[in-house]
This record gives structure tokens, C-alpha cells and sequence, in this order.
């Protein structure tokens, strides 16, 4: 329990705050990568204590909110099928797709699942030969891992009525598209801790010295975001842009070697739509050609999906931190979390989510309603 009061402390977390008053005499933006910073941030009330020069932007750091559209509908078709047990953590399933989500295709009949370890799909599949057991691997750096040696072991363990329906994102790539933009205007980014405790930093360095931005390294906790706050704020104010990281106690700069080994064998890049942003290339992964044989895409033949996005939905505006949730017309009317238009509304890690669960229903900075 050590860490959840140290850093919770409002003492500190005070003297965080006038350090930062204290440092800041212009505006500036930034932006925290993760969706889990958000909630923290928004569960808070951190952006709101902050001084008004400070403003944070919540950026695309939500896996199930990224998640493509079309993947969401090739999971629905391979869910749907009879012959199949479909396999997924609970957050994916009131994932909107074209129509429907996992939810209602559970409730219509088909065999869906919710798993708490990718290594249950694998016990599932071995304990039902006659079906075909389908894995839902989708998240960031941090859970990829895990995904991979799920897969190792299903080929060790010869269990050929698996597969795995991949969309893992890749976190640098998508700052430097952010970064890139024209309508940026991120002046540093916070970035996840837990990434870097899988990749470490070295990917970051590049990015700083590319768009001169400060990037720097944070937890989750209060205190954690503060000091990640402070300490970008302390390098835009005398004009410098280096990485930092002020999540030492879990983030080492070479990262976790023996994960990024099964990493590379597991899986290679690729080029990947985010939802909401687009085709970012070189951001994300897919199964390599000495494990394709567990790829339900492939295996299910769903690669050929054409979709639209709803018109009403601007989550892709929110994931590159374009506007705040409650700027979006039909936050908290035409879309909740019982009836979302967009992933950011009913994933744990959205933004809209966030905004929605911790009353923040007017557009003012500042201003809670209802709490």
C-alpha cells in the first residue's frame, strides 16, 4: 500500500502545485499520452487546479478507444460464427462497431467470453477441440507481451483450434504523427510509464530531437503526473526539450530485454489504422510469418471489411487532443455510455468516459457540474 498514499499525499501534492505555479509564466500545452494519465488527471481534479497557463490535452493513449473499426466488425463476424468461442477482456465488449458490438452479439446467441489472462483462451481451446477459440490481442507495448507468449505456447502445446485477432498500436509513432500536424499544438507530451517499462526510452530520444519537444516519462498516481507536469513545465520555461523520466522507480532506459525478444519474434511491424486518426505507418503489429497460422484474420478470411465511421462521432478529434469531450455536440446526450457513438465513451481508459463519470459536463475550464 505504500505507493497508493505516498503518492496521494495532498501535502505534496500542494507543493507540487506552487512548484508549478511558480515555474510557469506563459501558456503552454501538453499532452498525456496515456488514457490511464487521463483518469487520474480528470478522477482528480488535477487539470483543474493547475494554473491557467497550464493546459492538458488528452491524446490518444487508449487501445480499446483506437481500436479500428473495422477490426471491431471482424471480431463481430468471427464471433457470430457457430463453430467459434470468442475470446476477449471486458472492455472490448460495448465497443461500438457498424452496428452492433460484442455485447449484442453474445445476447443473440454467440459464444463470447470474457477472459481475464490471454492464457485462458489457451485453456479454453484445449478443453474444446471441436470449436475454434478466438483471442481478442489488442492494446498498446505494455500487454503485448503476454498476448505473444500466449501465442508461443499454443504452438508449443500444439493446440491448432486457436488464433489470436491482433491489433496492437505502437505509442512513438503516433506522437510523431501528433507532433507532425499542422493543427498540433502540443508543446510536450507526458508519456506512459507503462510502455517504457516494457520498450524503455531509446525510442523517445529521436522524437525529442526531431520536434524539439520535451517528452517526460510519468506514472499514474497524483504525485506522478505533477512531477512529470513540473518537470516539462520547468524545460519550456527555459527553452529546452530533452527526455526525462520521472518514473524511475519502474521504468529502467533499456526496458524489459527478455520480453522485447519474445516481442520480436512473435510479432513485426506493420502499418495501422487508428480509430479516429487514420493510417499511421509503422505503428503497429501483427502476427510474423513463423506464427501467421494463428492469425483469425486470416484464418477467418475477414481481411476485406469496408466501413464508416458515424458521422455524429468526434472521438477522433479527442484522440489527437483537438478538442475536450464536452466540446463534442452530442457528448452526454445523443452518446453516454449506455448508448456511445465512439470507443473513447465506454472504454475504462476514454476520455469521454472519464469526462462523463467525473461530472465534467460543461466546456469551461474549471467548471464541474454536478459533483
Amino acid at each position: 500500500m505504500k505507493y497508493l498514499d505516498e503518492f496521494n499525499d495532498p501535502d505534496l501534492a500542494r507543493q507540487q502545485f506552487d512548484a508549478i505555479a511558480a515555474s510557469v509564466t506563459r501558456p503552454w500545452a501538453l499532452m498525456e499520452v496515456c488514457g490511464g494519465q487521463t483518469h487520474s488527471i480528470v478522477r482528480n481534479g488535477i487539470d483543474q487546479l493547475l494554473p491557467d497557463e497550464v493546459e492538458l490535452i488528452h491524446g490518444p493513449g487508449c487501445p480499446v478507444c483506437v481500436t479500428p473499426l473495422e477490426t471491431i466488425d471482424r471480431a463481430l463476424v468471427i464471433a457470430a460464427r457457430p463453430d467459434v468461442i470468442f475470446c476477449s477482456f471486458g472492455d472490448m465488449l460495448r465497443v461500438p462497431g457498424s452496428r452492433d458490438d460484442l455485447f449484442k452479439i453474445r445476447s443473440n446467441g454467440g459464444d463470447v467470453r470474457v477472459v481475464y489472462s490471454p492464457l485462458d483462451a489457451v485453456g479454453i481451446a484445449e478443453a474444446n477441440p471441436d470449436k475454434q477459440v478466438v483471442f481478442f490481442g489488442i492494446g498498446f507495448e505494455t500487454t503485448a507481451p503476454a498476448n505473444a507468449m500466449t501465442v508461443v505456447q499454443a504452438k508449443a502445446r500444439g493446440i491448432t483450434n486457436f488464433s489470436m485477432l491482433v491489433s496492437h498500436v505502437l505509442v512513438p509513432p503516433a506522437v510523431a504523427a501528433i507532433a507532425s500536424s499542422p493543427v498540433s499544438r502540443v508543446d510536450a507530451f507526458l508519456a506512459a510509464g507503462h510502455v517504457c517499462t516494457v520498450m524503455g526510452t531509446a525510442e523517445y530520444g529521436p522524437l525529442v530531437e526531431r520536434f524539439h519537444v520535451p517528452i517526460v516519462v510519468t506514472g499514474f498516481e497524483p504525485l506522478d503526473v505533477l512531477e512529470g507536469i513540473r518537470r516539462a513545465i520547468v524545460q519550456l520555461e527555459e527553452g529546452r526539450a530533452e527526455l526525462e523520466n520521472a518514473y524511475p522507480r519502474a521504468v529502467a532506459s533499456e526496458g524489459n530485454r527478455p520480453a522485447q525478444a519474445v516481442l520480436a519474434d512473435v510479432f513485426e511491424v506493420c502499418d495501422r489504422s487508428w480509430r479516429g486518426i487514420g493510417m499511421i505507418p509503422a505503428s503497429g503489429w501483427r502476427l510474423s510469418e513463423a506464427y501467421r497460422e494463428f492469425d483469425a484474420e486470416h484464418r477467418f478470411e475477414v481481411t476485406d471489411l469496408h466501413v464508416e465511421e458515424s458521422p455524429l462521432c468526434r472521438s477522433g478529434e479527442v484522440l489527437q487532443g483537438l478538442i475536450k469531450p464536452n466540446q463534442c455536440e452530442q457528448f452526454g446526450s445523443t452518446c453516454t455510455p449506455r448508448n456511445p457513438l465512439g470507443a473513447t465513451m465506454v472504454s475504462s481508459e476514454g476520455a469521454c468516459a472519464a469526462y462523463y463519470q467525473y461530472r465534467r459536463l460543461d466546456a469551461g475550464k474549471g467548471i464541474t457540474v454536478g459533483r
